[in-house]
């Protein structure tokens, strides 16, 4: 297995974990808010999982995932809506928000979390930035990778499960990127190859 430093992918994520981390103190907030958007298969869930690891503040982090939210092989924009209305405004308002976790099997909503109002959040999916999300994301970050690369990274990792509905998920994608231009929202633009 190559190391880290021999892999441009895992090295790409390192340095945006790191200069993520940096940007996150910098914000002198006790309770940020990280917003990582990209593609499926960019590689958003390994950057957020780095920079929950590397934490740089005090407490932990909490770090909720999109693809807990989504309603389905449709849901990207309602994943995004209940995001909004569960986790980022009443966080920003300081209040304990609460989200229902999307079991895929059953395709129902399964069990609650909370969401700390005291504790720094990052939000990774696919569709979390826009105009709508964009005052609530203290740090907003867009990850771009190539359409072969992203397929297989996301083949690979949901295999058979995946396959089936990647040109209907990826026609929502674009859909937001058309809509709502995630890059050009972003503090910070993540290249990874």
């Amino acid at each position: 297995m190559p190391s880290r430093s021999d892999d441009p992918v895992a090295a790409a994520i390192d340095r945006a974990a790191t200069l993520i981390a940096q940007d996150v103190v910098a914000l002198a907030a006790a309770n940020p808010v990280v917003l990582i958007d990209g593609r499926s298969g960019a590689g958003k869930s390994t950057l957020a999982a780095r920079l929950a690891a590397r934490w740089p503040l005090a407490g932990r982090v909490q770090l909720i995932a999109l693809d807990s939210l989504y309603p389905g092989w449709d849901g990207l924009d309602a994943g995004v809506d209940r995001a909004l209305e569960w986790i980022l405004r009443p966080h920003g308002r300081g209040y304990l928000g609460t989200w229902r976790r999307w079991d895929w099997e059953r395709e129902t909503e399964a069990e609650s979390h909370a969401v700390d109002p005291a504790l720094g959040v990052i939000v990774e999916g696919s569709g979390i930035l826009t105009p709508s999300t964009v005052g609530l994301g203290d740090v907003r970050i867009w990850v771009e990778s190539g359409e072969p690369a992203r397929k297989a990274r996301a083949l690979a990792r949901d295999g058979e499960t995946y396959r089936p509905h990647w040109d209907r998920w990826a026609a929502q994608e674009r859909l937001h990127v058309e809509r709502d231009d995630p890059r050009m929202l972003a503090t910070r633009i993540v290249d990874v190859p």
